[in-house]
């Protein structure tokens, strides 16, 4: 809730719901996710997230706000997961075909992580992450640099040589990484916000290339947040 650009931006509301009930509804039907757990912080401010998991009867796990890394790990072991499939709050429209490829492809792989955001190719807000909750631990183990500890899988994509990865490439039809949906501007929440009222309740689970042909049949919609400058992190 604390977002330095945008605070409390995941409360945010398009359709009348927060932007994260709508990242939460399309986690729901990824036929491989056995359950969703939302890690958020310790801080008093972030009671608002507590009390949306609540209402959305999905997992809470608080932690550390600068060891996000930790924070992960926390929230794997208490639901006891094996495996993590990572989404980061500020993706609301997320795809969930591209989620569950990328689970797919770490199931069919015997690779330590699988995710689509290394080699951009899909628009950014589409980042998914799969890995085993023993490999974020061996990281852990290695690494007390702040930003490793920040960005949680930085150690493990920073190091092939100790981790082994796989990375899934977007089809032509939705390779478009120069595309902004994610939530990091208020820029952003009017576009998401668009997109999301133009599909409407009868389409709430629209795909990524749903988006794409969208945007690029208004090329003014993608005009709106196209100067933002993201935060990398490296």
């Amino acid at each position: 809730m604390t977002s330095s650009r945008l605070p409390g931006k995941v409360l945010m509301e398009a359709l009348g719901q927060p932007l994260l009930h709508h990242l939460v509804s399309r986690l729901r039907v990824v036929p491989s996710l056995d359950g969703i757990v939302l890690a958020t912080t310790v801080n008093a401010t972030d009671d608002a997230l507590d009390s949306f998991a609540k209402r959305e009867r999905i997992a809470c796990f608080r932690g550390s706000e600068d060891d996000v890394m930790a924070r992960v790990i926390g929230a794997a072991e208490s639901v006891q997961a094996d495996v993590v499939v990572e989404i980061t709050g500020d993706c609301p429209i997320i795809d969930p075909q591209i989620v569950e490829q990328t689970i797919r492809m770490y199931r069919a792989h015997d690779a330590d992580y699988v995710g689509n955001a290394q080699i951009r190719s899909y628009p950014d807000g589409m980042d998914t992450q799969v890995f085993s909750l023993e490999t974020l631990k061996r990281s852990a183990s290695m690494t007390s640099a702040p930003l490793d500890r920040e960005h949680v899988t930085l150690h493990i994509r920073n190091h092939p040589e100790l981790f082994s990865h796989v990375h899934l490439v977007a089809p032509p039809e939705m390779h478009w990484p120069e595309l902004g949906l994610t939530l990091d501007e208020p820029e952003d929440y009017e576009l998401l916000k668009r997109i999301i009222e133009h599909f409407g309740e009868d389409n709430s689970l629209f795909g990524c290339l749903d988006a794409v042909r969208l945007l690029r049949a208004n090329p003014d919609w993608v005009a709106i947040n196209k100067a933002i400058q993201r935060k990398g992190d490296t």
